[in-house]
């Protein structure tokens, strides 16, 4: 008797849901009026992550989650797999400080990369700072040190288990010993150094050990840590009382001619105030450079007395201005370089050059210029794809910066500032044959006639006969470009037969602020309908069908796949929306969240109600409705996007669920986030997603 294997596999997927048990989560009688309109929240009690209550449902869900995972057949060959891709030796571009050039390294499957420094690129390497040796279990991470004028000290922040909050370390260069100097509840803050006396930090007021996580972050404040001093001692040089919601930083630029401040409401639009370090009178105070917050921009350097600027004021692709604090209304800015059709995504400095980045179809094109915008010179870069790093010192003769494709593993390449040229420094070790892949660029028309373009990768001699599993990925939000680049987690994917497609979605930067604005607040829906878009054009273009198509999105990507499952639920077969802003309703009440208003609106004003409600993930669930397969993932520690927005999307569509698909939560313990997180971690959590999504697309495992 010949059995069909295709229907085997799904009886026995088909046992294997039916088993699943949920657990039984309790609802309450909470209900909210917005404007007249009565909302439930009958799972409110799980925003309490401090609760026993909320503690043992993550310990039930992650149960269940675990005793699915287990029963894929292939999911310990995936993790064995990843595990073997994941082991090879990956180095960060180098950078020069006094006598040493620093790089981080990573030996394959270290928890977090290695500081390094040596004395001359020929050298033997010496470790400069190990993260690893800061906990017993991977998860202490730190950011890239700052240095001091002399390079007598070096400050470095340091963030445990995944969490924003950080605590600065100070180290003598020279033996790399500790101060006693450490400073605590830092968060969205950098430090600038003021020769070697001490440097400016921004932090928060002390929060609550039970509420830090959770606790709507205000009152930042910039201050100056002098070096041997306790913390208490260190001197506020700038607060806004009337606008406790803001996030301030400030910085020193390379002379130390000026002191930066800037402002920010949210996500969009800032305000930036100077004060003129080397004006000793006692009236001298900080003048306001570029008012806020209906613009965009950033202090790029100083030429002299006066300030160049980044900005999208008059230019939605931005531009370079120079601005005289003195005389700073901005009839009187000085355009450098002018607007161009393609976004000016950012501009660094070095050997007394600029670095100007463009993006042309969301792909680099970098220029050098002088300070004045002049002998321009394009850098030659390997293809289409990602390159970022143009940064050094002005006295420096040279730079490293890092170039990747979605076939193309990061590679770091020397540039001599004065010649223009640029040779291979380090090329990658990654286990795979690039030439196996290919990358192509399509464009799509979504709903209202936008062309809209995504990277498609995939093995050569893929079959366009509509049958091949594919997985989309999307952001499409915060200005934030989704660019070329390498990833071993997805090359994993392709291996296994798989196709992977990046959709540019509006809402990012892609094509300037103009493409933003397309994207946020009232104008939110046309990103959605841009990945659906893409959804269907890849099915008329016979990659894929409904059945064998999944889609992954991570933060406001998370939102995202839960927005776009709730609409077109039969568009997709697997959805995983990772660390997602799923309550769109409530979001503003935690940590950070205020901040997103400027892309989202607020569901305490009446039109912003009306706008969210609409798309909302977890207030568009519905009953009995046939929805993806599900592997919803967050961490206990992610004080960014609060677990609360999973715990309740989970519990809701868990008991909505029509049976037919698996709905199930993976939730990380001492994990944040996404941002250092160990490499266990991150290979355990790739394995199990890549195992649910390879399992109820039907694939089997190569």
């Amino acid at each position: 008797m010949k059995i069909n294997f295709f229907i085997l596999l799904m009886s026995i997927t088909t046992q294997t849901f039916s088993q699943i048990k949920y657990p039984e989560t309790k609802k309450v009688s909470q209900q909210d009026n917005y404007f007249g309109t009565i909302v439930k929240d009958p799972y409110r009690w799980l925003e309490d992550d401090n609760s026993e209550e909320t503690k043992a449902w993550v310990k039930e869900e992650n149960v269940v989650t675990e005793n699915y995972l287990s029963q894929i057949p292939f999911r310990e060959k995936a993790k064995a797999q990843l595990k073997s891709m994941w082991n090879y030796t990956r180095y960060g571009s180098p950078f020069k400080e006094g006598d040493y050039y620093y790089f981080y390294k990573n030996d394959g499957l270290q928890n977090q990369p290695v500081l390094y420094r040596q004395k001359g690129l020929d050298a033997e390497p010496e470790v400069f700072i190990d993260p690893n040796k800061m906990s017993k279990d991977g998860t202490a991470a730190i950011g890239v040190p700052s240095f001091s004028k002399t390079n007598k000290y070096a400050v470095y922040l340091e963030a445990q288990a995944g969490s924003d909050w950080e605590v600065a370390h100070v180290m003598n260069v020279a033996d790399k010993s500790l101060l006693k100097d450490e400073l605590k509840f830092i968060k969205f803050s950098g430090t600038s150094w003021k020769g070697d006396e001490g440097f400016y930090y921004s932090r928060y007021p002390e929060p609550g050990i039970k509420e830090k996580l959770t606790v709507q972050n205000q009152n930042h404040k910039v201050y100056f840590h002098k070096i041997g001093t306790p913390q208490n001692e260190d001197v506020l040089i700038y607060e806004d009382k009337e606008h406790p919601l803001r996030v301030i930083g400030a910085w020193l630029t390379e002379d130390e001619h000026f002191l930066i401040v800037t402002k920010s409401e949210g996500t969009s639009g800032s305000e930036i105030w100077v004060k003129d370090m080397q004006d000793q009178s006692p009236k001298n105070d900080f003048v306001l450079l570029v008012k806020g917050f209906d613009t965009e921009s950033s202090v790029i350097d100083n030429d002299g007395d006066k300030i160049l600027v980044r900005t999208n004021a008059d230019a939605p692709n931005y531009k370079v201005v120079l601005i005289d604090p003195k005389n700073a209304a901005r009839e009187n800015w000085e355009t450098v370089i002018p607007q161009r059709k393609e976004l000016l995504e950012s501009v660094g400095t070095a050997g007394g050059k600029l670095f100007l980045t463009y993006l042309q179809d969301a792909s680099s094109r970098v220029y050098q210029t002088d300070y004045k915008g002049y002998h321009a010179q394009q850098i030659e870069l390997p293809g289409i794809g990602t390159a970022g790093g143009f940064s050094a010192h002005k006295k420096d003769k040279e730079l490293f910066y890092s170039y990747t494709s979605f076939d193309h593993p990061a590679s770091i390449y020397r540039y001599d500032i004065e010649t223009g040229s640029s040779k291979l420094f380090r090329k990658s070790e990654a286990k795979i044959n690039a030439d196996n892949y290919q990358t192509l660029q399509s464009f799509c028309i979504s709903k209202d006639g936008t062309k809209v373009p995504m990277f498609i990768t995939y093995k050569k001699g893929l079959k366009l006969d509509g049958n091949n599993p594919v997985l989309m990925y999307g952001y499409g939000g915060f200005n934030i470009a989704l660019t070329p680049g390498f990833s071993i987690s997805n090359a994993f994917f392709l291996e296994q037969g798989g196709v992977f497609v990046e959709v540019n979605l509006r809402g990012g930067s892609e094509y300037g602020e103009e493409w933003h604005k397309e994207g946020m607040l009232q104008n939110k829906q046309n990103v959605f309908n841009d990945f659906i878009a893409a959804a269907q054009f890849l099915i008329d273009k016979k990659y894929t069908n409904p059945s064998k198509l999944a889609m992954r999105g991570g933060s406001n990507g998370g939102l995202l796949v839960g927005a776009v499952m709730t609409q077109r639920p039969d568009l997709f077969k697997v959805a995983i929306p990772q660390v997602g802003v799923m309550d769109m309703l409530r979001y503003h009440l935690f940590t950070i969240g205020w901040a997103w208003a400027t892309e989202y609106g607020r569901s305490d004003k009446k039109e912003d109600f009306e706008n969210l409600i609409k798309y909302s993930p977890l207030q568009n669930l519905k009953p009995g409705v046939k929805y993806p397969a599900t592997l919803i993932t967050t961490a206990d520690h992610d004080d960014r996007v609060v677990p609360a927005h999973s715990f309740k999307f989970a519990a809701t569509l868990q008991a909505d669920n029509d049976g037919s698909n698996p709905t199930l939560i993976r939730i990380e313990t001492k994990a944040g986030h996404g941002a250092g997180k160990p490499t266990d971690k991150q290979i355990d959590e790739e394995a199990d997603i890549w195992s649910f999504v390879m399992y109820n697309l039907g694939m089997d495992f190569r």
